[in-house]
């Protein structure tokens, strides 16, 4: 059993081929995945995708990355948290890769989500680029610990890893732990217990090899289990029932 536990397939790059993704994803063993909510506008095309497939869970929030749109409240998203599907606040946190200038209203956003993700009992989805400092610091600051989480699409530093973990978060692996040149990150992986560790796609980005240059999609998650495997020394199975179990522990899915 493989869970993929991020993924956009509400995207176009998807959506419009939803039986496909899930029947490929069923032949590759993913028997379960997370359609992560990036801004308040589409949220009802993740609660839809949600409803149809039963193996299929939601979260609520508004990317940092996100200018326009609704910029929520932390009662909004508590409310909406309340869907029977919803089970985490995010994705959320700082990116100071793709934004500049005064970034105050992306930390206040941050610190929003997680006073949500306390009130609401849900684990926090969190997202950072070249912000690991801050980003951690106001994790620390707001509590984040209260309900832990993940940090989606790992690509910091092991010291980062290991802060994070001290909070009470998990670490996710996309496709880019399969890329040539992630030796760093493949350091990191090779260090992170497997009991705080999850595995995603981040899709329809980051294809793992050998489809770099594809459109990425759930059933693609196996790949970068076998090269989770294959830096730990360890069988595939123990990587897919592990970081399967751990999806299920963090996120109250039943199997």
């Amino acid at each position: 059993m493989l869970v993929d536990s991020h993924c956009h397939i509400n995207f176009p790059e998807l959506a419009s081929d939803l039986d496909g993704v899930t029947a490929r994803m069923r032949a590759a063993g993913v028997s379960h995945a997370l359609c992560v909510s990036v801004n308040l506008e589409t949220l009802p095309e993740v609660l839809a995708i949600a409803e149809r497939f039963p193996n299929v869970y939601a979260s609520v929030g508004v990317h940092p990355d996100q200018h326009d749109g609704i910029e929520p409240s932390a009662k909004q998203l508590v409310d909406l948290a309340r869907h029977p599907k919803v089970v985490a606040i995010g994705e959320t946190g700082l990116d100071y890769y793709r934004e500049s200038g005064d970034l105050e209203w992306q930390r206040e956003r941050f610190r929003v989500h997680i006073r949500a993700a306390r009130a609401a009992a849900k684990p926090l989805i969190i997202h950072t680029r070249q912000a690991a400092e801050d980003t951690i610091a106001i994790m620390a600051d707001e509590g984040a610990a209260a309900v832990g989480g993940v940090m989606h699409c790992f690509t910091e530093t092991l010291a980062v890893a290991e802060q994070a973990m001290a909070l009470n978060f998990h670490i996710s692996f996309s496709g880019i732990v399969t890329f040539k040149n992630a030796k760093d990150l493949k350091h990191v992986a090779r260090q992170v217990p497997i009991g705080r560790m999850l595995i995603e796609t981040d899709s329809p980005y980051l294809a793992p090899t050998p489809h770099r240059g594809k459109t990425n999609e759930p059933a693609y998650v196996r790949r970068v289990a076998e090269e989770i495997g294959e830096i730990k020394g360890l069988p595939f199975e123990v990587i897919a029932d592990s970081t399967s179990a751990n999806f299920f522990s963090l996120f109250k899915v039943s199997p």
